[in-house]
């Protein structure tokens, strides 16, 4: 496909967000596994640079070593890469490592950022051969702009237009080879061509407690934090499954221990301090324990309308479902059916509210 080459506004975003986050409240809650400006300080310097240093996705880490090793004894560049899933379980984390241990450059962006083909001809003709390019939230990208990516990742070729009217003309640029690496946490906003386009996808799951505490350990030692092992399974229990989300309780709960405590994390004080900073021993904040009331107490458990819902909790009614309910459903709290959402028993059992006889 031809285009006409405009280097106008091109944007380079580092870990830019889902579609869906919300408002800003509800992405600056303490459990949102978004990033927030609060993992600013420790996002970078946390994050591990090699494969070995990685914890957790043992299967992904496992099929990555094999396909890296394999490029490397080519010579050759290695297939272009999906990783998919929620957000802040090391996608673009993993995006660095490859890139690291590949001993090549990356460049990231992210969809949103490339609005125009002009924006993505500019950044593909600036890569160096067996460079890696990330393109986060890449299900965003625009329609136009995936149509001139595909010859990209197919021949690492590229068609440009020079002038204009009847004295234009089409001029293909050879690109040097490169490894495209994709972030996505909508994978079924992928379009089929795209998709297809991907050598690998892989596909990141929630974390256990027990990886969840290998990470806070490991982030505590970088920080210099005195935390046993109860104190790092008691924030990782709480943690929603998400590293993103355990690295920053780490750092709430530091803090707490420096003014509140001698500065060590034991399992009283982790309690302590996520209780205070309203985290509950399942992970949920004051805004889903307000969601559970509305529908156990205020409803009275009957089933109620999405808009009703965000009504009563004077939210948005697209905030709700992307970034409440999620994970409530996960945890068996909340079911949505024909009629509406509903609190289901374990929801009257974790607020300790009497469970109604018809529920």
């Amino acid at each position: 496909m031809a285009f006409d080459l405009d280097i106008e506004g091109i944007g380079y975003v580092a870990g830019a967000g889902a579609a869906g986050e919300g408002s800003p409240g509800a992405r600056n809650r303490a459990v949102a596994p978004t990033f927030t400006e609060d993992d600013l300080e420790l996002d970078f310097s946390l994050r591990p640079k090699r494969l070995e240093d990685y914890l957790g996705q043992a299967k992904v880490k496992e099929s990555l070593g094999i396909m890296i090793d394999a490029a490397r004894a080519r010579g050759d560049v290695a297939d272009h890469i999906l990783f998919s899933g929620p957000p802040g379980l090391g996608k673009t984390t993993l995006a660095t490592v490859v890139a690291n241990e590949l001993g090549a450059s990356i460049r990231t962006t992210s969809g949103p950022a490339i609005a125009r083909t002009g924006d993505l001809a500019a950044i593909l003709t600036n890569l160096e051969e067996g460079d890696v390019l990330f393109i986060d939230e890449i299900h965003r990208l625009n329609r136009m702009v995936e149509e001139v990516l595909y010859p990209a990742l197919e021949d690492f070729e590229l068609d440009i237009v020079v002038g204009k009217g009847p004295a234009a003309r089409s001029i293909r640029l050879d690109l040097p080879r490169f490894t495209l690496i994709g972030a996505t946490t909508r994978t079924g906003l992928l379009t089929g061509p795209l998709r297809d386009r991907f050598g690998v996808a892989f596909r990141l799951q929630y974390y256990t407690p027990e990886e969840l505490a290998l990470i806070v350990c490991r982030s505590a030692a970088i920080l210099n934090v005195d935390i046993d092992q109860e104190g790092a399974l008691e924030i990782a229990r709480r943690s929603r499954g998400t590293p993103r989300l355990a690295n920053r309780l780490l750092k709430r709960v530091r803090d707490w221990a420096q003014v509140r405590g001698d500065g060590a994390i034991t399992e009283d004080v982790a309690a302590q301090a996520l209780t205070f900073f309203e985290v509950d021993h399942l992970g949920l904040d004051a805004v889903d324990n307000r969601l559970l009331e509305v529908l156990c107490v205020q409803f009275s458990g009957r089933p109620v309308g999405l808009t009703t819902l965000a009504s009563a909790l004077a939210e948005d009614p697209d905030t709700v479902e992307d970034v409440y309910e999620p994970f409530l459903m996960q945890q068996g709290l909340v079911m949505r059916t024909p009629k509406g959402r509903q609190a289901t028993r374990r929801a009257w059992e974790h607020l300790g509210i009497a469970v109604p006889e018809d529920v």
